[in-house]
């Protein structure tokens, strides 16, 4: 049997593919006036291409449910009629039209296809300004697949150009509204190219606000922090200017005038051609510029299907790329003649700065002196901290610098605190904008060897005391040892390395785990890093707990200690170290409850002086 050779076409199912566009393609039934303005400036551009002194105007009338769009554009004969409107996924653009081709904005077939999202019927009434001979066509579809054609007298349409008429679906009224057609010809047509009105109201407002003549500085400052309010809601803290010709990009960029997390997505709006094509556009500015909204208009940028959002290509890269390096170059600007403006930005927004110094060493340069970091001498920038102090020493996190700030500053070392977002790593980098400076990580040997040593003598006469400390301190993987030091106020210091804690916590996994995963934690043990609890003998409280004999008091003395240097530190407590400063509480309760005069020794004499 022959196999039946003989073509067959698509059948499209209309209803099924109305709802797609509507449930998957499109965010919102709004874009179909976007679509109908589309088309609109897409006639008359094809127009004014072969005729520019053809009108150029689009009027939207909505009433009762109905809503007439019509454009001076270049219209359709009875054959394109049939070639483009009854071909789903046909574009208008081509033949004829080809050379004008990057002017167009959309696709008039799908476009118009979209207008069934909201209405059940769409009427095309048009003549072609390229056949004045030929008479006005009328194309009326249902939104159940079928549709009809038919010529017109020439009064029915006497001049060049195209009228859609939409009639709402049931539950789609409200779309077709008057106030709503207003607010959405403004938001998408606020700055296309020709003179589009609702009514008799206009919506175009040309040219946008960043290109027109103001009085000043001043006056045009004014005018773009109301622009920003009325798109973002919020007044600027600074404006950038955004054109680069090259990348086909006008615009402005909004400072944001509080701080935002990098992580939050931005909502710039990106039109093109005039067209709003989105107010989500994310991906348009580098992720470190989380701290800037812009307004952009593109002849440069791809849509995707829909139109709603950015096709991510290698224009997309260089436009993003052009953007940023505008943005660099204002915060340039504003370090060499600027300061007062800049301090108010980097109060506000240091973290963005920070996060892009971090990859652009000219920009840490720029910066160097005004980025503001936590430092043993205060909030200073890297540049009048580095000319204080011979070696900068830093921490990599909060926890550490806490521990060792107010000791290291007493002992002359300067500590950067690196434990915040970006900080550590720009430290690190100081050597490559600074040549000369020295950088070092912090670490409990570099503290304790910057802290004085204790007599000889004396630290014999307190071995005692010390030895019970540290086998009292030494289940908790943690050293003792005995220094001066200022602030004479604080009585010991935990000095507790990342190295330790990971030892630590190595080992307590190694307690708690079966056979074969000890073995393995065990063989990842390297040398012996430990915390270390540094006693100050200055301190008049050490000097009287370092005089107990009786072990079980000096061992609870150490561990009131140790829980008080922990949080003096503020660092995390650990079950065992909650256990211990509960413990050493009570141990030091009991033994107050049990003697109340002299010198402490053992007590067990309290108990006895108690029997007599």
């Amino acid at each position: 049997m022959t196999a039946d050779q003989t073509p067959h076409a698509f059948q499209v199912d209309l209803r099924g593919l109305v709802d797609l566009l509507s449930h998957h393609l499109y965010s919102s039934p709004k874009v179909y006036l976007r679509e109908l303005l589309q088309n609109g400036v897409d006639a008359i551009t094809a127009r004014r291409a072969e005729q520019p002194d053809a009108p150029a105007r689009v009027r939207l009338h909505a009433e009762g449910g109905r809503l007439r769009v019509e454009d001076t554009g270049v219209g359709l004969t009875e054959s394109d009629v049939h070639d483009l409107l009854a071909t789903i996924g046909r574009s208008s653009k081509r033949d004829g039209l080809e050379s004008a081709r990057s002017e167009f904005l959309g696709q008039f077939g799908i476009g118009l296809l979209a207008c069934f999202v909201v209405a059940e019927q769409i009427r095309v009434v048009s003549r072609s300004a390229r056949t004045p001979d030929a008479p006005p066509v009328e194309w009326t579809a249902r939104d159940d697949g079928s549709y009809t054609v038919r010529t017109l007298p020439v009064r029915d349409h006497p001049e060049p150009g195209t009228t859609v008429h939409l009639t709402a679906r049931p539950g789609a009224a409200e779309w077709l509204a008057e106030d709503r057609v207003l607010a959405l010809a403004r938001d998408f047509g606020s700055l296309l190219p020709y003179d589009v009105r609702v009514g008799d109201t206009p919506v175009t407002d040309r040219p946008p606000v960043w290109e027109r003549p103001h009085p000043g500085p001043a006056a045009r400052r004014v005018a773009l922090a109301r622009h920003c309010h009325e798109q973002f809601g919020f007044t600027p803290l600074d404006v950038i200017d955004l054109d680069v010709p090259l990348a086909g990009v006008r615009g402005v960029g909004y400072v944001l005038p509080a701080a935002v997390s990098p992580a939050q997505r931005a909502g710039h709006r990106v039109h093109l051609k005039g067209m709003l094509l989105t107010d989500r556009a994310d991906e348009l500015l580098p992720e470190w510029a989380f701290f800037v909204r812009c307004v952009i208009d593109t002849d440069s940028l791809r849509p995707t299907a829909s139109r709603e959002s950015l096709y991510a290509d290698e224009t997309l890269a260089a436009v993003r790329e052009a953007l940023g390096e505008r943005i660099r170059g204002w915060l340039t600007e504003l370090a060499a003649g600027d300061r007062e403006r800049l301090a108010q930005f980097l109060a506000v927004h240091h973290l963005g700065v920070k996060s892009l110094a971090r990859h652009d060493a000219g920009m840490l340069r720029t910066m160097l002196p005004w980025l503001p970091f936590e430092t043993t001498d205060g909030q200073l920038s890297l540049e009048e901290f580095a000319r204080r102090h011979r070696v900068v020493h830093f921490t990599r996190t909060v926890e550490e610098y806490r521990q060792v700030a107010a000791i290291a500053s007493a002992q002359g070392i300067g500590v950067v605190n690196g434990g915040y977002t970006y900080d550590a790593d720009l430290v690190e980098m100081l050597p490559t904008v600074r040549p000369g400076t020295a950088v070092a990580e912090l670490d409990a040997d570099t503290v304790t060897a910057h802290l004085d040593a204790v007599d000889p003598a004396e630290e014999l006469a307190l071995s005692g005391f010390l030895a019970a400390a540290r086998a009292r301190l030494d289940p908790l993987g943690c050293d003792v040892s005995l220094r001066t030091f200022h602030p004479v106020t604080v009585p010991a210091l935990h000095l507790d390395d990342r190295a330790a804690r990971h030892e630590r916590a190595r080992a307590e996994e190694e307690e708690q785990a079966d056979e074969l995963w000890a073995g393995i934690l065990g063989s990842l043990r390297g040398g012996t890093p430990r915390a270390r609890l540094v006693l100050n003998h200055l301190n008049p409280l050490v000097r009287r707990i370092s005089g107990f004999t009786d072990p079980e008091l000096a061992g609870t003395a150490a561990e009131a200690l140790y829980g008080q240097a922990l949080l003096m530190a503020q660092r995390p407590l650990r079950p065992a170290d909650s256990a211990l400063l509960n413990r050493a509480f009570l141990g030091l309760l009991q033994w107050a409850a049990q003697t109340t005069d002299g010198p402490p020794g053992k007590a067990g004499d309290a108990e006895q002086e108690d029997g007599r």
